[in-house]
């Protein structure tokens, strides 16, 4: 039995440091205003949305307005048409979701992908408290899970960077995706932009019914995080792999294991795309090698996985 892996070791726990250090990062993160491609492309999309607009008011038709925002309720309790109104959000809610699964404990290269889960949250909420958004999250484990309503400030991005570093989960253990993304719906209100940081394991028809009612309401945004190792075992050798308390021995010598191991990665990563172009959600690739800028960015300095 090996040694277990240290607690404050910054590549495979979080540590409230490193989540302050990315106010610095956090400038050149622009939430507000980036271009991006249609969502019905299939492809992974490496920027995002800006703000939306709320409902500000009803008033009678004019000339001009777009027939697509008329009032169908008020007109046909008046009898004349009416439009509605909308002005630009200077203030909205930006939910986090996090996974902290026992599948997020790895990596080969870089950081565990429950820290870089991590440090994209603490870089997204940064932004969001420089741009004045509210900021709540979710963190889920194997264990339960925390849910943080989203609130303004400072205190608030402390408050979360806290339950990051040390969550207190509750309610039934989580193996799949199912049961936090139910709660999810529950805690997200209509018009928050709403941030999902996974590798995506364990997501079955019903979680995808519970992404699908998300997204009807809500702006969502699907950071699928990845190891290279993930996609593509290593050529002719025999490696060892632990958690810090089991080891693993993989021969990746045996061609039609190396090739089926390829594929079931490909499979996996094809899906989330098409099930992101089915649902019009962003779908963002980041692997464990990345800075989290350079994620949500879209630039690729560092390998992909």
């Amino acid at each position: 039995m090996t040694k277990p892996l240290a607690a404050d070791n910054p590549r495979v726990a979080v540590t409230l440091k490193a989540l302050v250090d990315l106010a610095k990062p956090a400038g050149m993160l622009n939430l507000g205003h980036a271009n991006i491609r249609a969502a019905q492309s299939g492809n992974y999309l490496s920027h995002l949305k800006g703000r939306g607009m709320a409902f500000d008011e009803t008033r009678l038709y004019q000339p001009g307005d777009d027939v697509r925002r008329i009032d169908w309720r008020v007109t046909a309790r008046t009898d004349k048409p009416h439009s509605k109104i909308f002005k630009e959000e200077r203030e909205r809610p930006l939910f986090i979701a996090v996974d902290y699964r026992s599948t997020m404990a790895f990596a080969t290269r870089g950081v565990f992908k429950s820290v870089q889960a991590a440090r994209l949250a603490g870089l997204l909420a940064w932004a969001a408290l420089k741009q004045g958004d509210r900021i709540g999250g979710q963190i889920f484990s194997d264990n339960g899970c925390q849910e943080l309503k989203p609130q303004t400030g400072k205190s608030a991005l402390l408050r979360f960077f806290n339950a990051l570093a040390h969550p207190l989960l509750n309610g039934e253990p989580v193996t799949g995706l199912d049961k936090p993304l139910a709660r999810l719906l529950h805690h997200a209100h209509p018009g928050s932009r709403v941030y999902i940081l996974s590798d995506f394991r364990g997501l079955n028809q019903l979680a995808e019914n519970h992404l699908a009612n998300l997204a009807r309401h809500c702006e969502v945004v699907l950071v699928h995080i990845a190891d290279p190792l993930e996609s593509q075992l290593p050529n002719h050798g025999r490696y060892r792999f632990t958690d810090g308390w089991r080891d693993v021995l993989i021969d990746s010598g045996d061609k039609q294991r190396l090739q089926a191991y390829r594929q079931q990665f490909q499979d996996r990563r094809l899906y989330l795309q098409k099930l992101a172009s089915k649902l019009r959600l962003l779908l963002i690739p980041c692997s464990t090698q990345q800075t989290p800028l350079e994620t949500l960015n879209g630039t690729r300095s560092g390998p992909v996985a």
